[in-house]
C-alpha cells in the first residue's frame, strides 16, 4: 500500500566517495569525502533537479542524513537550484545501514574471510552485518521519520544513502515486503540518480551514469 503524503519528495543518494571508489564499507563513518566523480554526480543531479522544477522553483523543505558525504552532495545540489543548504534539517534516521563490525573494511577482505555477503541480483547484503542493522530496522526508523515529517506541506528534497534510500522509496511506493529482507526495498538505481515520488508514484528526475558500492 502506498503512503498518502502531501507534496513531492525528491530523493537522492550522495555522490561517490573515497570509500566507494576504494570498495570499502562506510556505514556510519561520519566523514568520507566525495571524489571528483562524486562532485560531478552531485552537480548533475542539481542540474537535473533545476530543469525538472523549472522557473526558479525550490523545494519547501531540505533534509539530509547528518553524514558529511550527504551534506557535501546537498551543498552542490542546492547551489544549482539557488537554495541555502544551511537551512537543511539533519536527521539520523535518514542515515545509511549500520554495517557494524564491517565498517571501514574492504568488501574483498570480508568476502575472503566469510564468503560472498551480497545478493548480486538485488545489490543487497545477503547476510546481516555483525553488530549491524537489517532492513526491517531501517524501515522502522524511516517510518518514524515519515510519521513525524512526511505530512509537512510542500516539496521536500532529501539527500541520503544507497540502501536506506531504497527502503524509503519502497515504503513510499508500496513495494511488497520481501521475506529475505523483511522490508519493502525499491529497485537499485545507478549512483548519481534522483527520483521524485508523488502520491506513491516514482519518476526519475536524473538517472546517473555511474555506480559504486554503498
Amino acid at each position: 500500500m502506498t503512503l498518502d503524503l502531501p507534496g513531492r519528495f525528491f530523493i537522492a543518494r550522495h555522490g561517490e566517495t573515497v570509500f566507494n571508489a576504494a570498495g570499502r564499507m562506510q556505514g556510519d563513518a561520519m566523514d568520507t569525502p566525495l571524489t571528483r566523480a562524486g562532485f560531478a554526480q552531485a552537480d548533475a543531479m542539481g542540474e537535473g533537479l533545476a530543469r525538472f522544477l523549472g522557473d526558479g522553483a525550490r523545494p519547501s523543505h531540505l533534509w539530509a542524513s547528518p553524514y558529511g558525504r550527504a551534506l557535501q552532495t546537498l551543498a552542490v545540489v542546492c547551489e544549482q537550484i539557488g537554495e541555502d543548504w544551511h537551512s537543511a534539517r539533519r536527521d539520523q534516521r535518514l542515515s545509511e545501514i549500520n554495517v557494524g563490525a564491517w565498517g571501514g573494511r574492504s568488501y574483498a577482505e570480508i568476502i575472503a574471510e566469510q564468503g560472498d555477503i551480497m545478493d548480486r541480483t538485488q545489490s543487497l547484503f545477503s547476510v546481516r552485518p555483525p553488530q549491524g542493522e537489517w532492513y526491517d530496522e531501517i524501515a522502522a526508523r524511516l517510518t518514524s521519520w515519515l510519521d513525524e515529517h512526511g505530512r509537512e506541506a510542500g516539496d521536500k528534497l532529501i539527500i541520503m544513502h544507497g540502501m536506506s534510500s531504497r527502503v524509503l522509496r519502497g515504503l513510499m511506493t508500496g513495494v511488497d515486503v520481501e521475506p529475505r529482507w523483511s522490508a519493502p526495498i525499491a529497485p537499485s538505481l545507478p549512483q548519481g540518480s534522483m527520483v521524485m515520488i508523488e502520491n506513491g508514484v516514482e519518476t526519475i528526475v536524473h538517472l546517473g551514469a555511474g555506480h559504486a558500492p554503498a
